[in-house]
């Protein structure tokens, strides 16, 4: 998942605090700046990419839209409660999509949305692959 930032040592502080760790990788762009940090996490050590938005395609959307990544979770309410603590503003709440399948979205602070979800299946698959 890649996520833009026009302030991106502020994103990069936002998710190391939300997520509890530091971005293994970091590059800086031709100017010195930074550039991109990414982060690893989950079962599977899934990437978490953070690009300055000057890095943008040309005629990129400047709001929230498109594909919602979903990280799992494992309580989504949880989830949500600290996202919007941390300053995320709420995409679209709380939902039980039925067979144990539970979504919700927001939108950081930095104008992107990211999904949490408790799905079954990805535990049920998670347990089979131990």
């Amino acid at each position: 998942m890649r996520s833009d930032a026009d302030d991106l040592p502020a994103a990069r502080a936002w998710y190391a605090d939300l997520l509890g760790l530091e971005p293994y990788f970091e590059r800086s762009g031709p100017d010195g700046s930074p550039a991109y940090y990414e982060f690893r996490l989950g079962d599977h050590q899934d990437e978490l990419g953070l690009i300055d938005r000057r890095f943008a395609p040309a005629g990129a959307a400047d709001r929230p839209g498109g594909a919602v990544v979903y990280w799992h979770v494992d309580d989504v309410a949880a989830a949500l409660d600290r996202l919007l603590a941390a300053g995320a503003a709420v995409h679209d709440p709380l939902r039980d999509r039925g067979h144990g399948f539970v979504t919700a979205s927001v939108v950081d602070p930095f104008g992107n949305v990211l999904g949490v979800m408790t799905n079954p299946h990805y535990v049920e698959t998670h347990r089979l692959a131990q």
